[in-house]
This record gives C-alpha cells, structure tokens and sequence, in this order.
C-alpha cells in the first residue's frame, strides 16, 4: 500500500505548522517535536507537491503483484443443516450470477458433507456452472477444523477469484478461520457487493455504527472472501441445470482435528423474522412490556409476526432472535409496520428493502418517514385503537 513517509531531520515547529495549515483532511500530528501522519490521510500527495521541499516522500507500494489471470470463477459455500441447505447459499448464487455479468467468469459451488448429492444437484438448477463436492463420513457434522481443510484444498485447487459465505451464526464463525488459513482478507457483513471488470471486487458494508459505508478493494489478494447476511440479496429462479458436479478425491486431504463432538443441543425452535412476509415491528415508544396487547388484535388480523429494535432487547421484553438491524436480523417482507421506531440507521438497514413500508410515530422528522410508502403521524397509543378497529371493519365488510 503506498504511503506518505515523514523526513524527520527536516522538521520543526514551522514546518509542522506549514503542513498543518496545507492538509486539508488534518492528517498531521506535531507532538513533543515529531510530526505524525494520522489515519485521515487520503494520499493525494500535497503535501508531497506543494509542501515544504523533501519533507514528505511519496512511497510506492513494492510488494509483488499478484497475477489475476490465474484466479477465475465466483463461488459460493453451501451451507447446510440436517442435510437442507441454507437458503442463503441460493441468495448468493443469484448475486454472483449478476456480478459474472461483469467479468464472464463462471459460478461455482464449494459443497462440504456427507450424502449431499440431492443438495448438488439443487445448486446446479441455481444455474451454477459448477459444483466441488467434498463428500466423506467425516463430514457429517460440521467442524470447523476439517471443513476449512477441505475449503483449502478447493481454492488451491480451482484457484476461485471471489468466495462468498452466508453471514449466519455458522458462517461468522467459519469465515474467518478460512481467511487465516488463506492469508487473505475477509469484509463480514457485507450489504452490497459489486466487481470491477479485472475481477476486483468492492465489498460494501456499514461502519462506525452505520454512520458510513465503507467500500472495501482487495487488488492484491486472493481469494476475495466475503459474508453476507440472509435476505440481503434475492434468490434466482431456478432453471434447466446445465452444469457439472465434480466429486473431489478426499483421501489426500488433512482429517486433523483438536475438535470432538460430544453431543449436539438443539435450541428451541423460533420462528425466523427473516422468512415473514409480514411483520408488526415494535420500538421504545411502548412504555411498559404489558402495553404490547395493544398490537395483539392488529397481529391476529395481519398473522404478522412481531419484531423489535435494540432496546426492547435490553429490556428484556424479546428474544434477541426477533431484533431488526445490523446487530439483528435483516428481513424483507411484503409488509413491515414500524410502531414507534425512532428510525436510526442501524434499524433501517435491516428493513429498508420491504415491499411496503408503513411506519407510526409522532416525531415530525422521523427518518422512517423518508422511507415509507405510508406514514401516520401521532401518538402509538392513540392511533393503535382506531387502527385496530378499522382494520376489523374493513374484513368483517369483506366477509
């Protein structure tokens, strides 16, 4: 990475004053006689060109250059359970569809199980182009030790230019491990992704709080490995499979593990925000948790499930599994009402690409507001009962 660098011998209070004055980003630092260069620097060397003369020195990146025409192909991991796989991996595969638009490259599938043949020959209807199936007892149950053996041995083998992974609980965990084994980079929690015509791809995810998004460029490394949450991109329609599976030999690949399943503890099963189609979302406008009967006529009528934001998680009031948001869960349903969500951004994040959008507050400025395709101004506690009255109205006259 280039870089400015500092001819120390050269300053002193002036000149730091000069550089100061001359920065337009404040990226100097003059602390107990030594002039820093700060994490605000842009690099665009003015301080090279119009600051005092030998100062600053304009470094050139010297590492060697990765030939990329040695790396082809976008893959997806598969991720599965109980031998199903996750509908994740089919929502990437329709994105890596869109980027090869792009470069032309080919599709391809990374698949790590036992008996996994049916789940294969689903991808290939995705209209993947390929499928490297590591098939073996031994990977029966995950383990995050032998499945990175084996993902190794598939990027060193089919030389990929992209990976892409579900950012799940399963795949925060497994991504990372790759990426050390890889010595690559990993974007988690990416929210958009898009490919520059050499291949390069800028992964885009919000950052400090969501206050930002960074676009993250990894010219000088391979794979690109990236996570992506679930209903952040849409599922292809399934079509005439016209590609391959290749069964990989696995005998030669490492079985070493410091891991041993003892015993498998499932939690209880709950309903998964993600797959509603539609959702009551309840924020901290509710002043106690025995004011949340107020949507309960509204729920039945819709059978919407409920969701929250981040507070009423503190409070304790939700399971965590029914937040929405960066640190949540991200949906997409054809109906989200929004009662009494103030709208910050990590929220509207995880919610923005609802088909409609209903938001109820009383905040003139309500940034939700700016999003919705329908939006109440008042009082939740007022509004609600009319709402609910109204709502059963409207059925009772069209029964």
């Amino acid at each position: 990475m280039a870089y400015i660098k500092v001819n120390q011998s050269k300053v002193d209070q002036k000149i730091a004053d000069k550089l100061q004055d001359l920065c337009p980003f404040g990226a100097f630092d003059y602390e107990d006689a030594y002039l820093s260069i700060n994490a605000a620097c842009k690099v665009c060397k003015i301080c090279v060109t119009k600051g005092p003369n030998g100062v600053c020195e304009f470094i050139e990146d010297d590492r060697p250059r990765i030939d990329k025409s040695k790396y082809k192909g976008i893959a997806v991991y598969i991720e599965h359970h109980d031998n199903k796989a996750h509908p994740v991996s089919w929502e990437l595969i329709g994105k890596a569809q869109e980027l090869a638009k792009t470069t032309k490259e080919e599709i391809q599938a990374i698949l790590v199980g036992s008996n996994v043949e049916h789940i294969a020959k689903e991808a290939l209807t995705y209209g993947v182009d390929r499928v490297f199936v590591y098939d073996k007892p031994l990977y029966h149950d995950f383990n995050v030790e032998t499945y990175t053996h084996a993902v190794e041995h598939a990027f060193k083998t089919f030389k990929s230019n992209i990976i892409l992974m579900g950012g799940t609980p399963l795949g925060r965990s497994f991504a990372p491990r790759v990426a050390a084994r890889l010595k690559t980079g990993l974007t988690a929690d990416c929210t958009m992704l898009d490919i520059k015509p050499d291949g390069d791809l800028l992964q885009i995810r919000p950052a400090f709080g969501g206050n930002i998004m960074a676009k993250i460029h990894t010219p000088n490394h391979r794979p690109q490995l990236a996570t992506i949450r679930y209903k952040m991109f849409d599922k292809p329609e399934k079509t005439e499979p016209n590609g391959k599976i290749i069964h990989v030999d696995t005998a030669d690949i490492s079985t070493q593990t410091n891991l041993e399943l003892i015993e498998i503890l499932r939690q209880p099963k709950v309903d998964d925000i993600s797959d509603a189609e539609v959702i009551i979302a309840v924020g901290r406008a509710f002043k106690k948790k025995e004011d949340l009967a107020l949507i309960e006529p509204l729920r039945k009528q819709l059978n919407a499930e409920v969701a929250c934001t981040r507070p009423l998680i503190e409070n304790g009031w939700f399971d965590p599994r029914k937040q929405i948001g960066l640190s949540g869960r991200t949906v997409k349903p054809k109906l989200i009402i929004n009662l009494g969500i103030s709208g910050a951004v990590q929220f509207i994040e995880g919610m923005k690409d609802s088909e409609c959008i209903i938001s109820i507050n009383s905040d003139d400025d309500n940034k939700l507001f700016e999003l919705s395709h329908y939006a109440i101004k008042g009082d939740i506690y007022d509004i609600l009962p009319h709402l609910n009255d109204r709502l059963e109205s409207i059925l009772k006259g069209a029964s």
